[in-house]
This record gives C-alpha cells, sequence and structure tokens, in this order.
C-alpha cells in the first residue's frame, strides 16, 4: 500500500519488475496528472492488478477525475526544443544555405574577415565544415544561385563595388565573371533570387540615397541588369512572394511604407501595386503561409513588429510584437511547425510557436544570440538546423529537437 503519503507523482515504471503484484492502493495521494503520470495510466490499462480508484490533484481540467478515466491522447507531451550544435568562431551577417551537386552548403558573409565564406556539410561528422572563401572585403550579403547545373554567388559590398562569381568544375574554385553596375548599386542590403516562367533574376535591395533596387536576368553569358525598380528610397530589404499564382516584390524602406510590386507577364516586368499597410520604419518584411493563408511578418528596430494577414487587397494586423532592437524577424517552419525567430541587440532572441486554432504566435522559447543579423532553417538530412549569424559574436547553429515529456 502507498495510500496516504501525499505523493505527487510516482517514478516512471515503478511496478514493471513486480510480476505478481495484486493489489495496490494509491487512494489518499494528490497526484498531478501530468505527462509524469502517462505511464501509469498506459499500466493502469493493461494490468490485472486490483487498483480502488485514485483521483487527479491537478491541474485544473483533470481535478478530481478518476487516473482510469484519463485516455493516453489526453496528455500533451510531444514539444520541441532548439539545442545548441555547433559554434562557428566567426562573426557574419547574412546565410544562405543552398544544395549544389547533392552536397549542402551554407554561404556567409563575414565582413570582419573579408570573406564570403562557403561552409559544406558532413553527413559523418554531422558539422558544418569550411570549403572555399571569396574575398570580399565589406560584404553584407553573398547570395548563391544554382541554376542551369551552374554555381554562382553574388556577392554584395558596401565598398569597393558588388560582384558575381561562378564555380568552375574545371580548377574547383570561383572565378569572378562579372561586375555589378556600382552606378545603380551603392550600398547593397539585401539579395533575393527566384525563378519566373523558367528563368532566372535575382534583386539587389539599395539602402542609399542615390542607388536603385534592381532586378537582373540571366542569359547565356551571365546575369544582366533588367529593370530598376524603386529608386532614391534607401531600401532596407526586399522579398519574393507568390501569392495566388502571381509573382510578388514586397520591398521595405526607410522613408516610406513597404511597397508590392507584381509580375506583368506581358511586359516581362514589376509594376507597382500598392503598399503594406501605414507602417513606416519597416526594417524587413518576411512572409509564411498557415494553411490557405499568406502572413506577412513586418519587423522594425523602433517600435512594435507587426504580423499581418495578406487577404487580397487588405493587410489585416493579427498581433504585435515588442521588438525593440530588432534586425532580423523570420517566420520558418520545421515539419509541421511554424515558428517566428524574433532577433534583438539588446536581449535574447525570442523564438515563438504559431498556434493555428489562436491565428497567434506563442512564445516558446529564448535563445541567447548577440546582435542577431538572420535566422535560416536548414535541412540536413535527417538532422533540422538552425543557422543565426552574430554581428557581434560566434555564428551560432542550434539543432531542432522533438522532446516526450512522458520519459
Amino acid at each position: 500500500s502507498l495510500a496516504n503519503n501525499n505523493l505527487q507523482t510516482l517514478p516512471r515504471d515503478l511496478f514493471k519488475p513486480l510480476d505478481i503484484l495484486s493489489d495496490l492502493d494509491l487512494r489518499g495521494n494528490t497526484l498531478a496528472c501530468d505527462c509524469k503520470i502517462k505511464w501509469l495510466v498506459e499500466w493502469l490499462e493493461s494490468t490485472n492488478t486490483t487498483v480502488p480508484a485514485v483521483f487527479c490533484s491537478s491541474p485544473g481540467q483533470f481535478e478530481g477525475q478518476r487516473i482510469r478515466d484519463l485516455a493516453l491522447g489526453d496528455f500533451q507531451c510531444i514539444t520541441t526544443d532548439f539545442v545548441m550544435h555547433q559554434v562557428l568562431p566567426f562573426q557574419a551577417v547574412s546565410a544562405e544555405p543552398f544544395t549544389y551537386a547533392s552536397d549542402l552548403y551554407v554561404a556567409l558573409a563575414q565582413p570582419s574577415a573579408s570573406s564570403c565564406s562557403i561552409l559544406k556539410w558532413d553527413y559523418v561528422e554531422r558539422k558544418l565544415r569550411d570549403f572555399d572563401r571569396i574575398p570580399a572585403h565589406s560584404a553584407v550579403h553573398c547570395k548563391p544561385i544554382v541554376a542551369q547545373e551552374q554555381l554562382y554567388v553574388v556577392v554584395a559590398q558596401l565598398f569597393g563595388g558588388s560582384y558575381i562569381y561562378r564555380w568552375d568544375t574545371a580548377v574547383d574554385k570561383f572565378i569572378k565573371i562579372q561586375d555589378i553596375d556600382s552606378q545603380k548599386i551603392r550600398k547593397p542590403n539585401d539579395i533575393e533570387a527566384f525563378q519566373i516562367e523558367g528563368d532566372w533574376y535575382f534583386v539587389i535591395a539599395d539602402s542609399s540615397k542615390a542607388g536603385s533596387t534592381s532586378l537582373y536576368r540571366l542569359n547565356q553569358n551571365g546575369f544582366y541588369s533588367h529593370q530598376a525598380l524603386h529608386a532614391w528610397h534607401r531600401d532596407t530589404d526586399v522579398e519574393y512572394v507568390e501569392n495566388d499564382g502571381k509573382p510578388r516584390l514586397i520591398i521595405s524602406s526607410s522613408s516610406q511604407a513597404p511597397v508590392i510590386y507584381q509580375w506583368s507577364r506581358a511586359q516581362k516586368q514589376f509594376v507597382p501595386q500598392g503598399e503594406v499597410g501605414e507602417m513606416l520604419d519597416v526594417q524587413m518584411v518576411k512572409h509564411f503561409r498557415a494553411k490557405r493563408d499568406q502572413f506577412l511578418c513586418l519587423s522594425r528596430y523602433i517600435g512594435d513588429s507587426k504580423v499581418v494577414r495578406w487577404e487580397g487587397q487588405r493587410f489585416v494586423e493579427v498581433q504585435t510584437l515588442p521588438s525593440r532592437g530588432s534586425m532580423v524577424m523570420q517566420p520558418f517552419a520545421v515539419g509541421h511547425r511554424q515558428y517566428l525567430a524574433l532577433g534583438s541587440d539588446f536581449s535574447f532572441t525570442h523564438v515563438y510557436l504559431w498556434e493555428e486554432e489562436k491565428q497567434k504566435f506563442a512564445k516558446f522559447q529564448e535563445l541567447s544570440v548577440q546582435a542577431p543579423r538572420a535566422f535560416r532553417a536548414v535541412p540536413a538530412a535527417d538532422v533540422q538546423l538552425l543557422l543565426a549569424p552574430s554581428f557581434k559574436a560566434n555564428t551560432l547553429v542550434y539543432r531542432h529537437v522533438v522532446v516526450d515529456l512522458s520519459l
């Protein structure tokens, strides 16, 4: 008998070795019916031991219920966690995963090391390892593009011009093949690459007063200027979105609300379509999809960041998140779970988890990343990684793990 011992929980599989246990009395205890007691519910379903009725004392939804009446499905014991997987001993301001020739790589802009660093995933050791470096004295973004079985890397620099490199399989190294017009791209801040109707493009957001956010198209000889999009607005970020089958660009600017451009199949160019709400000083716009709905995450360095639902020509505010000092707000999915990482230069990074029933993000975890500049989810075979480049400290690699709280 274990009756009247003020027990709140029991060690897992406590009665498993007791093959001839005929009677068990647990009455008079204050058992908490949480994940730590799930094993007991399972044991009661299968045992022939006589057990008088024992009741839950907590939590609220189970208080007063007989433990034998609980179903295993009543326990929500599967959760997840981001745990440290690898520390990369350098600062970085962007991270771009890509697959080339069946191998996984990550390109990182390292202005303090005057390079674009290319790391390769080691499937045996399960680590990122040095692969190659592209010289870049003031790199802010290194964008890999795998097109027509060729690997290109667009290297955007604050000073000294921006360039395009191609991996040369004959000599196994990156070869500079193009300069990018320094009259248009004066102070690049972000790069997006995408494919429309079979053609490859990339767009560079330019943050100088005299520069112009510009679109480039790949032809047989390289990438060439295709369209000047948004001149003299000090653009900070560009996001490519396909909504209702229509390619769009959303450009964030320090001088106006984010603007939307929609692809015109007739003109083969992007044409202005409108703005996102009345939000000024948006640092960046990122998107994610939940079920059939499209959402935008609007991050701000000063003031609150917002999550809005995109409904045709309308943007309906869903949630406001405090974000003082935030330079990055990145939604990402791992399996069926939708997360949001909100970085800060002054405090911890907050990771949120999307709750479909409430149509909101709930606080999930804090990560200690100093001055993060990006978050990138990287599926590496059976390992799910989250890269966090830091402007001031080591770049961190987290691993997404599934945790069973009943074990």
